[in-house]
């Protein structure tokens, strides 16, 4: 008797909420484990078996390994924050501002740990890793500078807001590395202050 299906039948297509549910899990199970024992030496059998869906449904929605660790950093961790530089500035405090912004970009969020041991493991080792931190120090530098000038009292240049962002951003690069591995990391108050004394002393003449 051939196996063969007919070709007029069809699938049935999964229930939207228990696809996402399977999906969602297996996403986190590929988060534990490319941390835990980083992306090559994870297994997608393992990841199936933790994530407790057979493995050919995990290439259902993810047919390469490589699609899952991209979907982690699109989804998870967005290389473009999704935020105005509105919602950092206050007016007149570089310094506020500063603390909002890293506040409201969440690389200290304990959701993110995970994913940043991810990030700092395989930097430089996978090219979708180095690309993406590339694209997401991009973004923050522009997102960065872009709250500098809407929060300093008076104007400063362009150039020298930039070169305060590209600071600070290294800043909450290394703040979010130290706390993976629980080490003692930057004070962002402390640096955020710093920061607006350079964009006072940078700022034209009343």
């Amino acid at each position: 008797m051939s196996t063969d299906q007919p070709a007029t039948l069809r699938v049935a297509e999964p229930d939207p909420e228990e696809s996402e549910g399977r999906r969602e899990r297996i996403l986190s199970a590929a988060a534990e484990l490319f941390a835990a024992q980083g992306f090559d030496a994870a297994p997608t059998s393992r990841i199936a078996e933790q994530a407790g869906v057979p493995k050919g449904l995990l290439f259902y929605y993810f047919p390469r390994k490589r699609d899952i660790l991209t979907t982690l950093l699109e989804e998870r961790i967005p290389e473009t924050p999704g935020l105005q530089a509105a919602q950092a500035v206050v007016a007149g405090d570089p310094a506020a501002s500063l603390v909002r912004l890293a506040d409201l970009v969440g690389l200290s969020r304990h959701e993110s740990v995970v994913l940043r041991t991810i990030l700092f493991r395989e930097l430089g080792t996978l090219p979708e890793i180095t690309t993406y931190v590339e694209r997401l120090r991009r973004n923050l530098l522009t997102l960065t500078e872009d709250v500098v000038m809407g929060s300093a009292a008076r104007p400063i240049p362009r150039e020298t807001a930039h070169k305060i962002a590209q600071t600070f951003v290294a800043v909450l690069l290394d703040d979010a590395n130290t706390q993976r591995y629980g080490g003692e990391g930057p004070d962002l108050r402390a640096a955020a202050e710093i920061m607006a004394l350079a964009v006072d002393r940078c700022a034209a003449p009343l």
